[in-house]
């Protein structure tokens, strides 16, 4: 076992390190896929694999980090404890539960503080057929604007702006318009694409390699940015299905905090589209499928919003200031990974709960 706050990194490269140490400590073997791209200090960068259990297990739990790159310092936090867990390994191994790892989904935003993938895309928007028309978020284009102004930081014009637009038309709207997934504005926040990512092809490739076998999956990806602070909120993940809503409220859900939907409205999250989880539908159809998104609070949904726009108005203008961009990363990182002791805590203590009760119901 080792200590909570070294199981978390304050950089990509030292969580992969310590990814992978864990993995060699468990004797567990590792397939790398490595991004076309470097990190930020040069280093390699990938999407890292690793299954504890038996590779034909008919019953997998998926254990996920880095969907939205910055938001991995949470993600990957799990899977180092976990690797390194004997009463979380002993439990797996008695159920007969293969527990897949994917460390870094999105490794080049871990690496870069940013919450898209190298092609400036919202991986979790990203799962579409491109054969058909994208959907149209015509909430966004009015913003779009206003998001992403000429100057930063913003002026009082622009502000006064959207504080009077929020005022008119409430923060549930303008939370909507900006975070479910737009695909006509490359440069703008949540967008979605027009093309499968690399991120998105090498997960539909694990899919295929380690869960084709399986009969039921589970799925915990582990988010960061939305809710009270350290506070994990049980978002469902997938389809609008009734019955494998039912199954991951069994699962995870109490009559005091039961697992929150996208589609009823219970969740801190809007209605989104391209989701992740719909990969499973594609790739694994053969398999019954129970995820969920661990969304752990930081900062307020304005502040988080206030970062994700100061980001994306860098990317559009790398010819800024050093001291400017570097407070933008500094603020990114500082958004969704809060670094104290009581916020790690609270991530592993609930992290820990809600995969015990996975494999309790895979296994029931």
């Amino acid at each position: 076992m080792i200590g909570v706050g070294e199981a978390f990194s304050p950089r990509y490269a030292q969580a992969r390190q310590k990814f992978l140490q864990g993995c060699a400590s468990a004797g567990l073997a590792v397939r790398s896929h490595v991004h076309p791209l470097k990190g930020r200090d040069g280093e390699a960068l990938a999407m890292d694999v690793a299954l504890d259990g038996e590779a034909k297990a008919e019953n997998l739990l998926i254990v996920s980090s880095a969907c939205h790159g910055v938001e991995g310092h949470c993600g990957s936090g799990v899977q180092v404890f976990a690797l390194h867990d004997a009463e979380w390994r002993e439990k797996v191994r008695d159920q007969g539960v293969g527990v897949l790892y994917v460390h870094a989904l999105n490794p080049y935003g871990f690496s870069y503080s940013r919450r898209v993938t190298h092609e400036n895309v919202d991986l979790n928007r990203n799962f579409l057929d491109f054969s058909q028309p994208r959907p149209v978020n015509e909430a966004y284009a009015r913003l779009h604007p206003l998001l992403l102004p000429d100057e930063w930081p913003p002026t009082p014009a622009n502000q006064a702006e959207i504080g009077s637009l929020i005022e008119r038309e409430g923060l549930g709207f303008y939370q909507a318009a900006v975070t479910r997934g737009q695909y006509q504005f490359a440069d703008g926040l949540f967008y979605g694409g027009d093309a499968p990512t690399w991120s998105n092809r090498t997960l539909r490739e694990v899919l295929r390699t380690h869960a084709a076998g399986a009969r039921r999956i589970g799925w915990i990806d582990f988010h960061t940015g939305l809710g009270p602070s350290g506070i994990g909120e049980r978002i469902f993940a997938g389809r609008d299905d009734k019955a494998a809503y039912a199954r991951a409220n069994a699962w995870w859900g109490t009559a005091a905090a039961p697992v929150t939907s996208m589609y009823d409205g219970s969740s801190t999250s809007a209605f989104l589209t391209g989701l992740m989880c719909y990969a499973l539908d594609d790739e694994c159809p053969q398999a019954e499928h129970t995820s969920i998104a661990l969304e752990y609070g930081t900062l307020s949904m304005l502040e988080v919003t206030q970062a994700l726009r100061a980001d994306h108005w860098l990317h559009k203008h790398p010819e800024a200031p050093a001291e400017l961009a570097a407070a933008i990363r500094s603020q990114m990182l500082e958004t969704f990974y809060t670094d104290t002791d009581a916020w790690r805590g609270q991530v592993i203590s609930q992290a820990r709960q809600a995969m015990f009760q996975a494999v309790d119901g895979l296994a029931s």
